[in-house]
């Protein structure tokens, strides 16, 4: 019997109600049997990026599984680098934020989370925790899979791209940064699991 971890990593300001978060999470527990159980692990990340990669780690460290998938959305995508070099395991990064420490930087301050509208301090220091976890080179791109939308309105695309060479690489035609088409392209994120 083999077991399966997959752990799902949500964007910025985002919760695990996101709709692709729901979607992949609903498909991930259709596909789990007794003979090969997956465990889906999808927190609420936290506001601090270590406090949040600790967390992480730790289920990661606590969980018994033969296999350890990460997937990750946005600023989750940026963890997801971190969590597939430490591990060593498959990776997919949905319009990941490559480089979070530059692309968030201008949002240091009170904000709202999307879903609850719930206060959301997000402070300098964290930008300064981002950067310790900032991934440079992938080691192994054969275990990653890319998803990025070249109708992303916040990230760019052909960044992503670019830091991903030798990946299996999806890039779409429009559709934008919460890929509003997702469920279309869900079936390739379950056959990259699968292999």
């Amino acid at each position: 019997m083999s077991s399966t971890l997959i752990v799902y990593l949500h964007g910025f300001r985002s919760s695990p109600r996101s709709s692709k978060a729901v979607m992949t999470g609903e498909a991930i527990k259709a596909l789990s049997t007794l003979e090969h159980p997956i465990e889906w692990y999808c927190p609420q990340l936290l506001a601090s990026p270590k406090a949040s990669m600790d967390m992480v780690v730790k289920h990661i460290d606590e969980s018994t599984h033969d296999r350890l998938i990460v997937v990750g959305s946005s600023l989750g995508g940026y963890y997801t680098n971190y969590l597939a070099e430490k591990y060593g395991c498959k990776a997919i990064a949905l319009n990941p934020a490559v480089r979070a420490p530059k692309e968030l930087a201008s949002h240091v301050g009170m904000l709202t989370s999307y879903d609850t509208d719930e206060p959301y301090d997000f402070r300098p220091e964290y930008i300064e925790e981002l950067k310790a976890l900032q991934v440079e080179v992938i080691s192994n791109p054969t275990r990653y899979f890319l998803m990025a939308a070249k109708g992303d309105e916040l990230l760019d695309w052909q960044e992503m791209v670019d830091f991903y060479p030798g990946a299996h690489q999806l890039v779409l035609e429009g559709s934008d940064h919460g890929i509003a088409d997702y469920s279309e392209h869900l079936p390739k994120v379950l056959k990259f699991i699968d292999q």
